[in-house]
């Protein structure tokens, strides 16, 4: 359906259907569809506008589409989608399967070897980044997918570091999409057990103080059942990693009141935490034998020594509910779906309701949601996409038809956003400044080039089916199609630049004598790459 054309669709089918049940005199008149506040609702619960998004904000009114997305977790996907996500065998895959079929090199070479012709593991980021391209641009379940995003960004794990490449998927679809609309304690346990996050943060290695570096290096690691694994790697003692990131990134903030004793306190209690196979076979797996049991104190707050995990259990339930945990989760959320700088007091509103609800995530989305702040004026626009939430609204404001190809994922790494390998436990950038330079802004533009002139391999896009001026000119296509990609008018400084750009093409075509049509995709492309598209 063609965006230019919803509005006139609107207005008819209402007309039609109001002609045989008149409305009493004095019932008030339904309030007109705002378009703008469509707009910026699905910039902000979604990854930008779409035709479908569009009817669907028609049909149910902008309250009833962000119900409908707070009230559809695991909802089924459309069978198009649903067949795509199919074809990428490594989703559903356990880690012990994807290390077994996509193995390190030394392990594809002795297959050489032995006749065996074994997949890289490359493929498993390709079909990791393709999942997530496929379900941000064409599952209806918009605020699920931002909200994935959202999560795995705040709780961080890089690919690019060893184990990790053969357990992100796992993370991902066990960790993080099952829990965001659950409940923040249960989410933050289940990143804290899961192998990607033991092994990023290195808490797999972390052992008491003054376990023998024997004992360490030769013990193997044995399960309930007396079943041994392979002998754990030299460790090097107390590892404080993941003690100071849980602090300072998942839960309290770095000004969240905690000390450097806290850090250490933390770090004993979550000695033993660690991987059974981690190379082989990954899995959680409690290492008494490694674990400090004695008496700790965290936050002022004692935790009884004990020879199991209910050490950790104890500190993440404390963290959970801390007040500071409360206000660092609605900063972060604030400032992902509000502004760079949000309001302190819709921060504090908002915190205040996760300590009420008890960390209840859908109620402080709710809360967030329906605050005034949220529908600002000041807050539309007000932010800078993401390269991936660049790309992913560039494809559905075009409506393109997506089968996700290695350049598509590789543009998105050239914009500075590699998927599932943010360099740093932080994640990346929250804040509009560091996807605003000429290098970056450089990349968007080009990418929105080859979108539109057919150039980007698995992407087809028609750009007569999203908008019909009323006359063939550069200034009308220019109208027709800021309107259908820009979801409002281009500003006088962005239809003023494009047309200028089309003059000089126009004058190098004349030069040699050749007759210039209207350069639509060049049109479409410098549109995508306009500072409007750019914000959110």
């Amino acid at each position: 359906m063609r965006l230019l054309s919803v509005g006139f669709l609107a207005v008819v089918v209402l007309s039609c259907a109001s002609t045989p049940h008149p409305t009493p005199e004095d019932a008030p008149a339904p309030p007109a569809f705002d378009e703008a506040r469509a707009v910026h609702v699905l910039r902000r619960l979604a990854f930008g506008p779409s035709a479908r998004s569009l009817a669907d904000l028609r049909r149910l009114g902008v309250e009833g589409w962000v119900a409908s997305q707070l009230d559809r977790p695991g909802a089924p996907l459309p069978p198009a989608l649903d067949a795509k996500l199919q074809a990428l065998p490594t989703l559903t895959m356990s880690m012990a399967e994807l290390v077994r079929d996509y193995p390190p090199r030394k392990q594809r070479e002795q297959a050489l070897l032995d006749g065996r012709e074994l997949e890289r593991p490359a493929r498993i980021g390709l079909e990791q980044s393709a999942a997530k391209l496929l379900r941000a641009v064409e599952s209806p379940n918009q605020l699920e997918e931002v909200l994935v995003d959202f999560w795995f960004n705040h709780f961080n794990v890089s690919a690019d570091k060893g184990a990790v490449r053969w357990m992100v998927t796992s993370y991902e679809r066990d960790a993080i999409r099952p829990n965001v609309f659950g409940n923040f304690r249960e989410l933050l346990g289940a990143t804290a057990r899961h192998p990607a996050m033991l092994f990023y943060l290195d808490n797999w290695r972390s052992t008491r103080d003054g376990m023998p570096e024997r004992m360490a290096r030769e013990a193997p690691l044995t399960d309930d059942d007396g079943e041994d694994s392979e002998p754990a790697a030299p460790m090097p003692g107390l590892n404080e990693n993941y003690a100071r990131e849980l602090l300072e990134l998942h839960t309290l903030g770095v000004d969240g009141g905690y000390t450097q004793q806290d850090v250490r306190e933390v770090a004993r209690c979550f000695t033993g935490w660690s991987i059974r196979r981690p190379r082989k076979a990954p899995a959680f797996f409690f290492r008494r034998r490694a674990h400090d049991a004695e008496d700790k104190q965290v936050l002022g707050h004692p935790i009884p020594g004990s020879r199991s995990e209910a050490d950790g259990e104890r500190v993440l339930d404390l963290l959970a509910r801390h007040p500071s945990t409360a206000r660092h989760v609605a900063t972060r959320l604030a400032r992902r779906f509000v502004s760079d700088t949000p309001p302190p007091a819709l921060v504090e509103r908002v915190a205040q309701v996760f300590l009420a609800s008890k960390g209840d995530l859908p109620t402080v989305y709710r809360a967030l949601f329906q605050a005034p702040e949220f529908w600002a004026e000041a807050a539309r626009g007000a932010k800078v996409k993401t390269p991936f939430e660049f790309v992913v609204s560039a494809l559905r404001a075009t409506d393109a038809e997506v089968t996700v190809r290695p350049r598509l994922v590789q543009s998105l790494a050239k914009m500075g956003e590699p998927l599932f390998r943010a360099p740093a436990p932080t994640g990346f950038p929250e804040v509009s400044a560091p996807w605003v330079n000429s290098g970056s802004l450089v990349a968007r533009l080009n990418f929105s080039l080859e979108l539109v002139s057919g150039r980007m391999p698995g992407t087809k896009v028609s750009l007569r089916a999203l908008a019909t001026p009323a006359e063939p000119t550069e200034e009308a296509w220019v109208d027709a199609l800021g309107q259908a990609l820009l979801g409002a008018p281009p500003s006088q400084a962005t239809r003023a630049t494009i047309l200028e750009a089309l003059s000089q093409r126009a004058e190098a075509a004349s030069a040699v004598g050749e007759a210039r049509p209207v350069d639509v995709p060049l049109i479409a492309g410098l549109l995508l790459g306009s500072p409007e598209f750019q914000k959110q």
